[in-house]
């Protein structure tokens, strides 16, 4: 299976370009999937629910209609962050586009600083199976609870997609590491890069999107600062056993009968 990301620097507000431009990238990948940023459709820094309710759209949409076509045309398949309108709420979402449509779509179950004055917290952790491989969807922020990735990977889950818009450096691109190792999956971080500067507030995004093996390695890295399509092979039978040693199974080993983690 090829897999990848694309980083890159969307403009605030203007949803159409923004959406051309990964139209443009999906319609030529050659890839099965590939991964774009958290809110690639309408940048990230609101300032206002007005702002946001501006930008938001329902799912499915013009945003993702135009990216099923682009889709079509090359026959892979997408994740990609967007401002989901669903009647009166708006969720930080990532959906899962394939030739046929909109297949799924997960909303951001941990929101990060001032999403929370904005957006609604989702819920629920699904995979869905897609090309004999299963897939589980993770945006920016979530990375930080190790609950949400266990959870996807006991489902059954070989590949993380995170789309992101990571500003606290070097953070994300290492527990994504730690993640793929803990869980024994492939990792595709599609991060954006960039700076946004709105209503006195400013972000620097950390741009080093990449693709992790269920061992750690890095088999693919953008830079920080530039638009990037990283595509790798990977074979999925890799992220499917769990040993790391000839007696010791990471999901085997598990002692539930001792852990509180929902007692605490």
């Amino acid at each position: 299976m090829r897999i990848g990301y694309y980083q890159f620097a969307p403009e605030f507000g203007n949803t159409e370009k923004n959406t051309e431009k990964l139209a443009a990238v999906l319609a030529e990948a050659e890839a099965d999937l590939i991964v774009a940023p958290e809110l690639a459709t309408s940048g990230y820094l609101f300032t206002s629910r007005e702002e946001l309710f501006a930008c938001a759209e329902p799912v499915p949409g013009p945003s993702t209609e135009r990216l099923t076509a682009a889709a079509g045309k090359s026959g892979c398949a997408i994740v990609a962050g967007i401002a989901e309108l669903k009647g009166n709420k708006v969720y930080n979402s990532a959906v899962f586009i394939t030739p046929d449509g909109v297949e799924y779509v997960y909303r951001k179950v941990h929101l990060f600083n001032g999403e929370k004055l904005y957006f609604t917290r989702g819920g629920g952790l699904d995979v869905m199976d897609y090309r004999g491989v299963k897939l589980g969807l993770l945006v920016c922020f979530d990375h930080m609870f190790p609950e949400a990735a266990r959870t996807l990977a006991l489902k059954g889950a070989e590949i993380i997609c995170h789309p992101s818009n990571l500003v606290l450096p070097e953070l994300g691109q290492l527990t994504t590491r730690v993640r793929a190792i803990e869980n024994k999956i492939f990792w595709v971080l599609a991060n954006r890069h960039g700076r946004e500067n709105r209503g006195g507030k400013k972000l620097r995004y950390t741009g080093c999107s990449r693709i992790v093996s269920p061992s750690g390695k890095i088999l693919s890295s953008a830079p920080e600062s530039e638009d990037r399509l990283g595509i790798v092979e990977i074979d999925p039978e890799h992220a499917r056993s769990k040993k790391i040693a000839d007696l010791n199974d990471l999901f085997k080993d598990r002692r539930t009968d001792i852990y509180e983690l929902s007692s605490l």
